[in-house]
């Protein structure tokens, strides 16, 4: 436990001094500032001390002229440091709260950046809302402790340090009392302040799983309601709030106890001082300093030491207010670098895809955008240092794959096909049966096991991933839209398509001649959830953006599942145009929509077990064919 506590501690240390790295010169001169801004409550106490003895002095010599010039000189002195101080404390608030917020945003464009390069495995196995509330709550902590926790401690610290010299200098007796009374507090904050400071840690954790079980209700919402379930979610909300209300009832209960305590506790010191303080004076005790005995203890020593006292135990109340911002931030900036921790997505390839010609000889060659006609894979060779490019042309092979999504459970066992470029291949099979893990490992979303799989020739780890997904182009069972226009939606698919690409790819998906009844157009903006448009036209767009595409190798995962029957018709004639000249790897629940693929795979717990055209596999009276005519269900 203590190895934990003590990492997430390091944790903090490394937020602070990434921040620093980040705006090295901003938070020197604002470190700065933090010192100069403190040179008011120190030099004050001095100033009041020589005042007082200045004025004792006048009293018994019976004139004020005698001290009218170090009386002035004191005065200026005073004044000026609070000027000053003054001067320093807004110039390091005004920097620390720019900085602060820029690095927060710093700090949520990395959080992003990373999350794009994380494999997809993270999101199967972490829930939204959690990584939500890291981008949100988490991160939010920081902003407080950089902006409010480091600045106060840093300037208390100061403070603390300087009053307390300025004591010894005054008199060690009543500095001894005044350790004991500091002593206590720690002793309260380190007791009291701890257990606020766990409850609120607890209260973050309980927040990002209340955040997350709320998103997942709002995507749920329909099956809720359709099964009315209303009231079970609505007791299991009431647990995780309740669980929240706790943690932050009691974090509170505790903050709000140190406060007063620490606050009677400086009161009492207060009064004990002054009191030993008098006593000290009137019996003429010797005074003791850190440089040695000094006479008695004078009015001066007193009237200062009492201010600083209250200067003395606020900075240590002002410390122990932090306890609570602090342990949220251990927890937020956890999970912030749990998140930026996490390894990413590796990609040793360095095989590229690149836009080609045929030069006169025949040969494949490189040139710009405006000259290429192809497209082609170029492939360094290290034991020459030769390049050789390979046409793109979409021929797909697996050799003997085994695949587990944990290396204990294989999913996959020895599948092995061909797809020729232009081929349709489609996967039959219940769920569970692997249909949607094969096009995963082609898509390189995860790593086989065992075996090989081949792109024109190519070991697929050999191939950079961006350029292997940028030659696939894929229509999911879960059709995903980005909230923007329809133009934007279609464009997703190649960011540098024109207007008219997108227009004929929506003539191509049928989406055309619904878009064009919308009353702007392919300008009418649709939210991210789809909810302006039915969910069938959801999915004509989505394969209009993989049409757009213009990829030799088409992923179609139940492309039309959400297509009524009359529509799916039009689809598949206008896709039959799309798929043409092209690989196509079919995975479909209906059997009339694959009649017409070149090959039909049959899998069975990760398996196949047939494989033929359509003919050929009904002629055999297996599987397959009990499935055509009803005999099984694939659900």
């Amino acid at each position: 436990m203590k190895t934990k506590n003590n990492k997430k501690q390091h944790v903090l240390l490394r937020c602070i001094f990434d921040y620093y790295k980040a705006h090295p010169i901003a938070l020197t001169i604002s470190t700065i500032c933090v010192f100069i801004s403190a040179l008011g409550a120190i030099v004050a106490p001095l100033m009041i001390q020589n005042v007082t003895n200045l004025i004792e002095k006048a009293i018994v010599a019976g004139s004020f002229e005698t001290i009218s010039g170090d009386f002035t000189k004191f005065l200026i002195i005073l004044v000026s440091a609070y000027c000053i101080s003054l001067c320093g404390g807004f110039t390091y608030s005004q920097i620390t709260a720019r900085y602060a917020q820029k690095y927060m945003h710093e700090m949520r464009c990395r959080l992003f950046n990373h999350m794009q390069d994380l494999p997809i495995r993270y999101f199967d196995t972490h829930d939204n809302g959690g990584i939500m509330s890291t981008f949100t709550n988490d991160v939010d902590t920081i902003r407080q402790l950089l902006s409010q926790s480091i600045t106060t401690i840093l300037i208390c610290s100061v403070t603390f340090i300087s009053i307390f010299v300025i004591m010894l200098l005054s008199s060690v007796y009543l500095t001894l009392i005044v350790l004991v009374g500091s002593v206590a507090m720690i002793i309260v904050t380190k007791s009291i302040g701890g257990r606020s400071a766990k409850n609120f840690r607890d209260g973050q954790y309980n927040v990002a799983k209340l955040e997350g079980y709320v998103e997942e209700m709002m995507n749920g919402l329909k099956v809720i309601k359709s099964f009315t379930h209303e009231e079970e979610c609505k007791k299991d909300f009431e647990v995780l709030a309740v669980n929240l209300q706790k943690t932050s009832c009691n974090g509170n209960i505790f903050a709000n106890m140190l406060m007063p305590i620490l606050g009677n506790i400086g009161n009492l010191l207060y009064i004990i001082i002054a009191v030993v303080a008098t006593l000290l004076f009137i019996y003429e005790v010797p005074n003791v300093t850190i440089v040695g005995m000094s006479g008695t203890i004078s009015i001066g020593v007193i009237v200062s030491f009492l201010p600083m006292i209250r200067q003395f135990t606020n900075n240590v109340s002002e410390v122990s207010n932090q306890v609570n911002p602090i342990a949220m931030a251990i927890a937020g900036t956890s999970r912030v670098y749990e998140l930026l921790d996490e390894e990413k997505e590796t990609d040793n390839g360095y095989v590229t895809l690149v836009m080609g010609k045929y030069d006169d000889k025949g040969n494949i060659v490189e040139c710009s955008r405006k000259e290429h006609t192809l497209w082609a894979w170029k492939h360094p060779h290290t034991a020459d240092g030769s390049i050789t490019y390979t046409l793109l042309q979409g021929d797909i092979r697996m050799f003997d794959v085994d695949f587990g999504y944990v290396p204990e459970k294989i999913v996959l066992h020895d599948v092995s096909l061909y797809a020729k470029p232009g081929q349709k291949i489609a996967f039959v099979g219940a769920t569970g049966a692997g249909k949607t893990t094969i096009t995963n490992l082609i898509n390189r979303f995860y790593d086989i096991a065992d075996g090989k799989i081949r792109y024109d020739g190519i070991n697929i780890n050999k191939i950079k991933k961006k350029d292997l997904r940028r030659s696939l182009g894929m229509v999911l069972q879960d059709t995903n839209l980005f909230s923007g226009t329809i133009m934007d939606n279609i464009r997703f698919g190649r960011l540098d398509a024109t207007d008219e690409e997108c227009i004929e790819a929506a003539k191509l998906a049928n989406a055309d001649s619904f878009i064009t009844r919308l009353p702007q157009g392919y300008n009418t903006y649709i939210k991210g959830n789809g909810s302006s448009i039915s969910q069938g036209q959801a999915q004509l767009l989505s394969i209009a953006r993989a049409a757009v595409s213009g990829c030799p190798v088409m992923i179609l995962d139940e492309a039309t599942s959400s297509i009524d029957t009359r529509t799916e018709q039009i689809v598949l004639k206008g896709m039959a145009n799309l798929m043409k000249g092209r690989t196509v790897f079919l995975i479909a629940h209906r059997l009339s929509t694959i009649q017409d693929a070149e090959a039909i795979m049959v899998l069975d717990h990760g398996r196949i077990i047939e494989r033929g055209t359509h003919d050929q596999l009904i002629a055999m009276h297996g599987y397959y064919y009990q499935l055509y005519t009803g005999v099984f269900e694939l659900e």
